[in-house]
């Protein structure tokens, strides 16, 4: 819901303060319209269905992956396209993975975002409004900034819809924000963010030629640099980084390239989340028996390192697949 409508409409009509936090609450708790909000007055949800929609945004077509993940995509009031995905876990968590651009214009080659048509940033209440449509279907405890779109390159935006999320039970210790090193972003973020929302590097090498190759903001902004600011967020917050990395079959999966990884990397700082890639086209994936040697030399050097459990592969809903399709 756009809420500086809702307060705008409301003082328009001379709505005491305390009515737009009785109409957030309700939509905070999965309130699937304005009927179910039983101590707001007939005649104001009346007016409100028709001035201010309840969602920002529209569902154009939702998928159901074997796994129980969930990918909807969405229509922005001007038509631009956007994906978020419910994930569910066995151990009852439920994390829903939102976008904060529709497409993205940072062109990683892995990502089948980078290859759409970017259109524009997605406002606060555009971001809210996808985690909103799955806390309807049921509660959801975990967020992550790891959909469509470079979180770093609108900040504000994402920041002032982190915000509102413990309202819907998502926790700013279970909210991750996810760069691929868009550095003035990430700057702003060390120094501003008061909150322990988490944060996550996009990094899928270690070997800077390498990484430029797969990753062009690499050029700008050197992963030395970004590397830098990822330890100064631990200094300050006393919080691991995660690292997200892309297993490429022959590019950035080899023995030595694990080594490249743990000599970058400080175990003190970081934690790494090694990704079985998710073909969108161009590359193949690692084998098992590749991402388990990687992971093995992580291991001796004692740099924390996970191998991530794959969710909506089969629906285009894993990571790296958004592409609005």
């Amino acid at each position: 819901m756009d809420l500086a409508l809702l307060d705008e409409t409301l003082t328009e009509r001379g709505e005491p303060p305390f009515r737009a936090r009785q109409i957030w609450a309700w939509l905070a708790r999965g309130a699937n319209g304005y009927d179910a909000m039983t101590d707001v007055p007939a005649a104001l949800r009346r007016e409100l269905e028709t001035s201010v929609p309840l969602s920002t945004l529209t569902v154009e077509a939702e998928s159901s992956s074997r796994d129980g993940t969930v990918k909807t995509l969405f229509r922005t009031h001007d038509g631009h396209p956007v994906e978020a995905v419910l994930m569910r876990y066995r151990d009852g968590r439920r994390s829903v993975c939102v976008s904060s651009q529709s497409g993205c214009p940072l062109t990683c080659t892995f990502c089948a975002t980078g290859a759409m048509r970017f259109r524009r940033n997605l406002t606060a209440f555009e971001i809210v409004d996808q985690a909103l449509h799955f806390r309807r279907l049921e509660p959801i405890d975990h967020c992550v900034f790891m959909g469509m779109g470079e979180p770093m390159l609108t900040l504000d935006h994402v920041l002032a819809a982190a915000r509102l999320l413990p309202d819907v039970g998502i926790t700013h210790r279970r909210t991750t924000v996810s760069t691929v090193g868009w550095l003035p972003g990430l700057r702003r973020f060390v120094d501003e963010v008061e909150e322990p929302i988490r944060l996550a590097l996009s990094l899928h090498a270690a070997d800077p030629a390498l990484r430029s190759t797969i990753m062009p903001v690499n050029d700008r902004y050197p992963l030395g640099d970004v590397v830098a600011e990822c330890v100064r967020y631990h200094a300050l917050r006393r919080r691991k980084v995660f690292v997200e990395y892309v297993m490429l079959a022959g590019v950035n999966d080899r023995v030595e390239q694990a080594r490249e990884l743990a000599e970058l990397l400080d175990p003190r700082v970081f934690k790494v989340n090694l990704i079985p890639y998710n073909p969108t086209g161009r590359y193949d994936g690692s084998s098992r028996k590749a991402i388990a040697a990687f992971k093995q030399v992580l291991d001796r050097a004692r740099l924390p390192a996970t191998v991530r459990l794959t969710r909506g592969r089969d629906i285009a809903a894993a990571c790296g697949q958004l592409a609005a399709s």
